[in-house]
């Protein structure tokens, strides 16, 4: 497929849509994917502008297919951080356009997973934790003085920030992603990013099953044996674990949604009424 070349009026306007459109993030933000549909519409116009609105053939459909399917991933991250993974993530698609046989398309997804976890940590501290919490300090102590500069005062501190962060995150992710990737590929470089990448997203995700998942049992035997006891001594959070790896089963197996949730919610209701679950 032909090289992506633009010039700086069509640089420009990409880097608006990522603006833009990153405003839109959590758009149909649903609890099984959450912001997978709002970065799939931020990485439409990429997708179009490399295979065309309307396909001329049944190889670039299929092309065009499966970016859109591999965008509908799982992606959750800081909504002013999102467009600098847009803007890399539409490099490395120009890029996989350009040189399919030495581009492997699944590197597109470890990398946006790889970096959910440190730009939303960055992200919510520096404007959840930070900026938000000096802004409405500020505009809520004006306001209680009757200054109607407040809320306004405490929505401009919020949104600037917000919106450099958004436009230069967007055209810096991007240009980066043009200027760099090639060189990556070529030593082998990213071979070995993704690798840390990966082992980076099991720590995130190993971490979040002992932090947001706790699943206890309140099973004892007379007065000594305490089972939870046992359980933590030889490994902590061990039904926690299990309880994942089961739900990672039953996706693996294809199983409805909608039934995992009902097992889900049934299923604790049950084990808590007989005991063997808090």
């Amino acid at each position: 497929m032909a090289e992506q070349k633009h010039t700086d009026k069509q640089l420009r306007h990409k880097f608006w849509q990522f603006f833009w459109r990153s405003w839109a993030i959590q758009t149909s933000w649903n609890y099984e994917r959450q912001m997978n549909m709002g970065f799939m519409y931020g990485m439409a116009p990429t997708i179009d502008e490399i295979y065309g609105e309307k396909p001329d053939s049944p190889e670039k459909l299929q092309k065009k297919k499966e970016a859109y399917h591999r965008h509908m991933a799982f992606f959750n991250c800081t909504p002013q951080l999102t467009s600098f993974v847009l803007g890399l993530s539409s490099a490395m698609e120009e890029e996989y356009a350009e040189n399919p046989d030495t581009f492997d398309p699944e590197s597109i997804n470890s990398v946006k997973t790889s970096l959910m976890g440190p730009l939303s940590g960055i992200g919510d501290s520096f404007f959840q934790g930070t900026i938000k919490i000096i802004a409405f300090g500020l505009g809520v102590n004006m306001a209680q003085q009757g200054n109607i500069f407040g809320p306004i005062l405490a929505m401009i501190i919020s949104i600037i920030p917000s919106a450099a962060v958004t436009y230069w995150g967007g055209k810096w992710g991007y240009l980066q992603g043009k200027k760099n990737i090639q060189k990556l590929i070529g030593n082998g470089t990213i071979n070995r990013i993704m690798s840390l990448m990966n082992v980076v997203g099991l720590m995130v995700i190993g971490a979040m099953i002992a932090t947001m998942i706790g699943i206890t049992t309140p099973i004892k035997f007379g007065k000594t044996f305490v089972l939870q006891t046992t359980l933590d001594s030889i490994f902590p959070q061990m039904l926690s674990l299990a309880f994942t790896f089961g739900m990672f089963y039953l996706i693996k197996k294809k199983v409805n949604t909608a039934w995992i949730m009902v097992i889900c919610i049934v299923g604790g209701i049950l084990l808590s009424v007989l005991g063997i679950f808090n």
